[in-house]
């Protein structure tokens, strides 16, 4: 006979072996699903890019020393049907904007994120915007963006209820060169740059 414990020991045994089997068969499920939809290959479209250069001073947005950083922030129109990567394992899906360009000290190139939003739901995955702002103000490790080539596009990350996160990119990219920063801009950030210098000495003098 069998103690209790053992009996025990041995139901939990058996339930946990069923529970990995059923979620080995979700996740299985669930991917060849995604690859049925061809998820890894949906379309969108992403225009009306209109870039906005700023010089900041603040360390909020990347400034070192006092030294001014070029910030940029964008306004676009963004159209991507979503509604195929969600299924019955599909939690939730993150999306994201990015810019890639070439950075002569950076192997491979930057990839920096402007904006992201987060669909809880299949019904808000047709994803349409005009004239969306971006959610970041983005700047370069060097003091510039401006007149540099950036190539957006779209990506997507998986959440599921059981198994791993799925990281995909939509077909479809937009490419703009930033803009060469205004004059008045630039004398602004230097004025502010004074200014600053100003109030530190005489706050040592």
């Amino acid at each position: 006979m069998f103690s209790l414990a053992q009996r025990f020991q041995v139901i939990s045994n058996k339930a946990m072996s069923w529970s990995l089997v059923a979620m080995a068969f979700v996740i299985a499920t669930s991917w060849i699903q995604l690859l049925h939809d061809n998820v890894f290959s949906l379309d969108s479209s992403i225009a009306n890019i209109s870039p906005t250069v700023k010089v900041r001073s603040s360390r909020y947005f990347g400034s070192s020393n006092g030294k001014p950083k070029e910030n940029v922030r964008l306004e676009f129109d963004l159209d991507a049907d979503l509604t195929p990567l969600f299924n019955w394992n599909t939690k939730q899906v993150f999306v994201y904007l990015t810019a890639e360009y070439n950075d002569p000290q950076v192997l491979g190139g930057n990839v920096v994120t402007f904006w992201d939003y987060i669909i809880q739901d299949k019904s808000k995955a047709n994803v349409t915007l005009r004239g969306a702002k971006s959610k970041y103000s983005v700047w370069d490790a060097a003091d510039r963006l401006s007149e540099k080539e950036l190539s957006f596009k779209l990506h997507w990350n998986i959440q599921p209820w059981v198994g791993p996160l799925a990281y995909g990119e939509t077909i479809g990219e937009h490419v703009i060169t930033i803009p060469k920063q205004e004059d008045g801009q630039a004398k602004s950030g230097k004025k502010n740059k004074a200014r600053r210098h100003a109030r530190q000495h005489a706050k040592n003098a």
